[in-house]
């Protein structure tokens, strides 16, 4: 059996990256993923996942990674505690790093990000097995033969995007934990999108380190087609074109 946990999760290569300094205050940042949300506070706790889908899952960064979306409050994203392989099979644990957090009480879909352990196959079924807030469940990912990504390998650090749903998909960059990028307008037809994120807030000050940002990005029911769909991205220095997997 393979075993990754938090304290020694590099996320394929955070701690060797030189930290950004263009743009950015020196103040450090863990690692975790961001959301690029930012609704009104409350005080009212996340709600734990419920129904029968508890969990659904997508491909990252080639294959070396993976995003598991749960339900809950957009501003407290649960983070990847655990990661253990046996096989194709895969054991996640998710964790909220802070129990007495101030939340938003809206329900939407969060994603948090971890690195699959060395020796799973990208290009065969992987079987999620999640568990969080009590709630264990399995999130299937179906193998992908254009996955050239080799799992325990360093990223590239460039963007990569996977469905999680017919329409929705997870967008993984990377940069200043403190400053993910916000969605402004979201437009997609066939095989094919745009996301364009919002300019940075002038003066606001960013973080040094260089950490995964998960992006929630939804279309319209029925407005595209998952097979050979091609994303692009425009603003927050993210201006490329790439493919979403699953």
């Amino acid at each position: 059996m393979t075993r990754i946990t938090r304290a020694a999760l590099s996320l394929a290569g955070l701690a060797s990256i030189a930290a950004l300094a263009v743009g950015c205050a020196g103040t450090p940042a863990g690692t975790g993923p961001t959301s690029s949300s930012a609704p009104e506070q409350s005080t009212a706790p996340a709600p734990a996942p419920g129904g029968d889908d508890d969990f659904d899952a997508a491909w990252l960064d080639d294959g070396r990674m993976f995003a598991v979306v749960t339900m809950g409050s957009s501003t407290c994203i649960p983070q990847v505690d655990e990661v253990t392989a046996s096989g194709q099979q895969v054991t996640v644990s998710l964790v909220d790093i802070d129990a007495d957090a101030v939340c938003t009480a809206d329900l939407a879909p969060r994603a948090s990000v971890g690195a699959f352990p060395e020796g799973i196959d990208p290009t065969e079924d992987v079987e999620l097995v999640v568990t969080y807030d009590g709630v264990t469940d399995d999130a299937d990912l179906d193998g992908d033969p254009e996955l050239a990504g080799i799992p325990g390998t360093s990223t590239e650090y460039t963007p990569s995007a996977g469905w999680f749903d017919d329409e929705s998909l997870v967008l993984l960059s990377w940069g200043s934990s403190s400053c993910p990028p916000i969605v402004e307008s979201v437009a997609g037809s066939g095989a094919t999108g745009t996301v364009a994120f919002a300019a940075d807030e002038e003066g606001k000050q960013c973080t040094m380190d260089m950490a995964p940002r998960a992006t929630i990005v939804a279309f319209p029911d029925d407005a595209v087609e998952d097979d050979g769909f091609q994303l692009t991205l425009v603003g927050a220095n993210l201006d490329t074109t790439i493919p979403v997997r699953g």
